[in-house]
């Protein structure tokens, strides 16, 4: 008799040694990325902004090219997470000005990007599939797609999260002392950290108790709010550059991070995510007439 060679356990046991080999070359790129980023920082020869940047161009760009040869743009989603949590403490250690101020931001940094890195890990499956965004571009750009890639789906993000960190990288560089006045920023910090946690935990249970797609969460933060995950990430951005508003008034315009990453979200995020979810959501119209598109509030 012959054997069944996709009998259920061998397509699992195929499927696990997808994502271990999947997760093992992505870690291979990251720190190849790494060691890239660090010799453009120590060899660039201009001010600490200017190498920091010019390092992570760099790391983005290894990721760039692994992406290219693994044929898949989402080798590049868990850098969104990992950027800060390696340039910040790295930073703080390089400048030699470690003081509870840059301490309480790092931790903050640290809780969040360790989060939802390992939430990117728990949700990874291989290098089969890519985000479906990051699908629809392919399709639309064709043989433009690598360059847009690079500068849409990798660049961009970068920079942007770049922008958000700087609050930061400008407290950590300056050294500012500890002030109760940056308390507020801290804890908006850490709500919208918890918001984040509870929502994505809130989706994945809802996920294995109704894995069909159809279904809608109406449970939890997700009851009142459409995006409340997406929520806590604005939040977490705008704690931040509070805190370093609080330490420096005259450093407004850092605060270009966190606009650019709440515009992210209301204008390229949620309504690309909403148009999909209403072609296979069943009554997603209703749930956006009865629910708000971030606060966790009843609608009247």
């Amino acid at each position: 008799m012959i054997n069944n060679l996709n009998t259920p356990s061998t397509t699992e046991t195929r499927q696990k040694a997808n994502r271990s080999i999947g997760l093992l070359l992505i870690a291979l790129s990251y720190i190849t990325a790494l060691v890239i980023g660090l010799i453009v920082f120590n060899n660039a020869g201009q001010t600490i902004w200017i190498n920091l940047l010019l390092a992570d161009l760099a790391a983005t760009f290894v990721i760039w090219v692994s992406s290219l040869l693994q044929n898949n743009a989402s080798v590049y989603d868990p850098y969104w997470s990992i950027q800060p949590i390696v340039i910040l403490p790295m930073l703080m250690l390089h400048v030699g000005k470690i003081n509870v101020t840059s301490l309480l931001l790092c931790a903050v940094v640290i809780l969040w990007g360790v989060r939802l890195t390992v939430n990117w890990v728990s949700t990874f499956h291989g290098l089969h599939e890519q985000d479906w965004r990051y699908d629809q571009i392919k399709d639309k750009t064709g043989l433009l797609y690598p360059i847009v890639n690079l500068l849409g789906i990798q660049l961009m993000p970068t920079l942007i999260v770049f922008a958000c960190i700087a609050p930061i990288v400008y407290v950590i560089i300056q050294g500012s002392k500890f002030s109760l006045l940056i308390l507020p920023g801290l804890l908006i910090s850490l709500l919208g950290l918890s918001l984040e946690a509870v929502a994505d935990h809130q989706m994945q249970a809802f996920r294995l108790k109704n894995p069909g797609r159809n279904a809608i969460i109406r449970e939890g933060l997700w009851k009142y709010s459409r995006h409340p995950n997406y929520l806590g990430e604005i939040l977490m951005w705008w704690g931040a550059f509070l805190v370093c508003l609080a330490a420096d008034p005259s450093m407004w315009t850092l605060g270009l991070g966190a606009l650019l990453n709440t515009a992210l979200f209301l204008f390229i995020s949620i309504p690309l995510a909403e148009k999909r979810l209403a072609k296979y959501k069943d009554g997603f119209t209703e749930y956006q007439q009865q629910t708000r598109m971030l606060l966790p509030f009843a609608k009247k």
